[in-house]
């Protein structure tokens, strides 16, 4: 009897943690929501915000990877390696996309995918600083070659990457003591080898890859002593995702059959000009915190209307890429492509004076907040409303609102409203008694309204609301 009891506890047990597992979603609850959500971290190869415009090897591939598969993609910043893994089995996630090397350890918290690249790690250290007015076997005298100079030193690395246990292992096999210290969390690898460029850290460990690519910009880095063997990295997925590892596997094997994935490896690992442009600029976000050279004005021009400034700076993005030249076939100009009589009607004398553009462009917006304001009282709904206005007039808007109602449906949902906005391109739609303002290319604000509020989503990850 009691052995009975026993066994059933151990089955009740069982059953529980089959439901865990299996109350994760894959591939079919994936794409029932529409959406993959991808966990990586920021550096300035994996992901990062240039110049105003989401980047990345693994953000390139990941929306490669969500048009194949017909999704959109939600992206999660973890701050290291093992909270990437720990959110990542919490069902935070569906997937890691970032360069995780393939060691056994990590096969019993994550499942594999085929080897996107092959590297090894190397220790990144310091020449002199007048290395240059030497010559290479004065330089050479002065670095690490052998792993048995190692004995005795410290070295920091990047906190649960694969460089922790091979440094302890390479103690081990050298018979020496080596002090492995892992950085706080949301330090990087990268940051960590500009602190050794730098000379606050005498050397740290890295994939080649990176360090190859970083010395192109900090040339007094050496990076030729090798700590491993060839290693795979790859990216992960829980245990029980089949169907979605399967998915993945599938349109990883056609694109590493075919041009563009080498393309997309080069730009960002070996094309090493527009590396060193992108590290020394002020306009990569993720170190400067800054996403245009206008950033102070959004963020004046922005509490005037009681939005976050990030949103603004998106659709000033989504206007004219930050060019404050920028100039339309209709006619509009400026950073927020006002047109002539907007600019005029709004006090900007000079459209493509920054600072006129911004005041002008953010008092027309506020106009269309007191528009808007009394008819969809959801602040967060009518900025999507007041979006698709300044696209594409308030009027088109408006219709899609009245055949929304119409044929029974809420008019004060912009995701009903957009339905109807798309659907105003049909004769059947634009001619309908309600319609006011005729046909409207429905697609174009709908497409706005969605990348707009898709590069807010970056910036907000990016950038903190107070900075400038």
């Amino acid at each position: 009897m009691k052995y009975s009891a026993i066994i059933l506890l151990i089955s009740f047990i069982l059953a529980g943690c089959s439901r865990d597992t299996d109350s994760f979603p894959d591939l079919e609850q994936i794409m029932e929501r529409g959406t993959l959500t991808a966990i990586t971290s920021y550096s300035p190869t994996s992901y990062f915000i240039y110049r105003g415009e989401p980047m990345g090897y693994e953000y390139e591939l990941l929306k490669r990877l969500t048009a194949h598969l017909g999704l959109g993609l939600e992206i999660i910043v973890a701050r290291d390696l093992n909270e990437m893994m720990d959110m990542l089995n919490r069902g935070e996630g569906d997937l890691i996309a970032y360069n995780l090397t393939v060691t056994s350890e990590r096969h019993e918290r994550v499942r594999f995918t085929s080897p996107l690249n092959v590297t090894r790690q190397v220790l990144v250290q310091r020449k002199p600083d007048n290395w240059r007015q030497m010559r290479l076997h004065e330089i050479e005298a002065t670095l690490i070659r052998n792993p048995l100079e190692l004995d005795g030193t410290t070295i920091m690395v990047r906190r649960g990457s694969s460089y922790v246990p091979r440094l302890i292992n390479l103690a081990q096999e050298i018979g020496g003591a080596i002090e492995v210290i892992e950085s706080d969390g949301e330090v990087t690898t990268e940051e960590l080898i500009r602190k050794v460029a730098q000379g606050e850290l005498e050397m740290t460990v890295a994939d080649e890859n990176i360090a190859r690519l970083n010395q192109s910009y900090y040339p007094i880095l050496d990076v030729d002593t090798p700590l491993s063997m060839p290693q795979q990295t790859a990216w992960a997925l829980r245990h029980g995702s089949d169907n979605l590892y399967n998915a993945i596997e599938e349109w990883l094997e056609i694109m590493q059959q075919g041009v563009d994935f080498y393309v997309i490896y080069n730009k960002y690992f070996e094309n090493r000009g527009a590396f060193r442009t992108r590290i020394s600029s002020d306009y990569l976000a993720t170190i400067s915190g800054k996403l245009s050279p206008y950033d102070e004005i959004i963020r004046r021009e922005a509490a005037s209307i009681d939005w976050d400034w990030r949103l603004i700076a998106s659709l000033i993005y989504q206007e004219s890429q930050f060019n404050p030249s920028a100039r339309s076939w209709s006619g509009a100009m400026g950073l927020m492509q006002l047109m002539p009589r907007t600019a005029q009607a709004y006090g900007a004398e000079n459209p493509n004076d920054p600072e006129q553009n911004i005041r002008a462009g953010i008092a027309f917006m506020q106009w269309l907040e007191d528009y808007w304001k009394n008819i969809i009282t959801d602040h967060e709904e009518r900025k999507k409303f007041i979006l698709a206005s300044y696209n594409v007039g308030q009027g088109h808007v408006q219709d899609a609102r009245r055949l929304a109602k119409k044929f029974g449906d809420d008019p004060d949902s912009w995701e009903v409203v957009a339905w109807y906005l798309i659907k105003k391109e049909d004769e059947e739609y634009y001619n309908d008694e309600v319609v006011r303002h005729g046909y409207c290319r429905g697609t174009e604000p709908v497409n706005y309204v969605e990348n707009v509020m898709y590069l807010f989503s970056h910036y907000s990850r990016v950038i903190a609301e107070e900075e400038v």
